[in-house]
């Protein structure tokens, strides 16, 4: 069962043009729950659009849906308004867990729907015993290096070639019986 947290509210143009108002309407409320069935065709476009783009699709709609129903793999949605704004696959093994997807749609991107899909994430993953999480990005994407390395991922090395043999990844991974650092500012 997932969660809903409210989405702070955002500052408003004022009326006069001079300093900004606070908008005082309802909150969004951002609701972190498993796939539901019928969602994998659209978590495939998101996909091929935020994660994919200048590869070869190859997490299709039916790719997806067989994580979703695998019990060694969680899809996970969030959802504003009841619109998927962000998701993320994670399948677990034995001795670690593997983030294959994560993506958030442009228009939800720096609200924390990434912090908090993947904290939903890491707390399953330390339920069930598993304390290392690792996964792959493209090494030219450091706005996902930033993300990944501000939660506590560290680099654990590179593949070339990992993407379809056009590009490279670099590896990262966290060990989540160590709590990050504190960051102060």
């Amino acid at each position: 069962m997932g969660f809903v947290e409210p989405e702070p509210a955002r500052p408003t143009a004022a009326l006069d043009g001079r300093s900004p108002a606070t908008d005082n309407g309802a909150m969004e409320a951002i609701l972190i729950a498993p796939a539901r069935r019928g969602d994998s065709a659209r978590l495939a476009a998101m996909s091929r659009r935020l994660i994919e783009p200048g590869l070869e699709p190859c997490w299709t709609a039916g790719r997806i849906e067989r994580h979703r129903r695998h019990e060694d793999s969680v899809v996970l949605t969030a959802r504003i308004a009841g619109s998927i704004g962000g998701f993320a696959i994670m399948q677990y093994g034995e001795d670690a867990a593997h983030l294959n997807l994560l993506a958030v749609e442009p228009v939800h991107q720096r609200q924390g729907i990434g912090r908090r899909l993947v904290g939903w994430l890491e707390e399953t993953a330390r339920v069930a015993g598993t304390f290392s999480i690792r996964l792959e990005v493209r090494a030219s994407n450091h706005v996902a290096r930033a993300f990944y390395g501000a939660l506590g991922y560290g680099e654990a090395g590179s593949v070339r070639g990992y993407y379809q043999g056009t590009e490279d990844a670099l590896r990262f991974e966290r060990d989540l019986a160590v709590r990050p650092a504190r960051r102060d500012g």
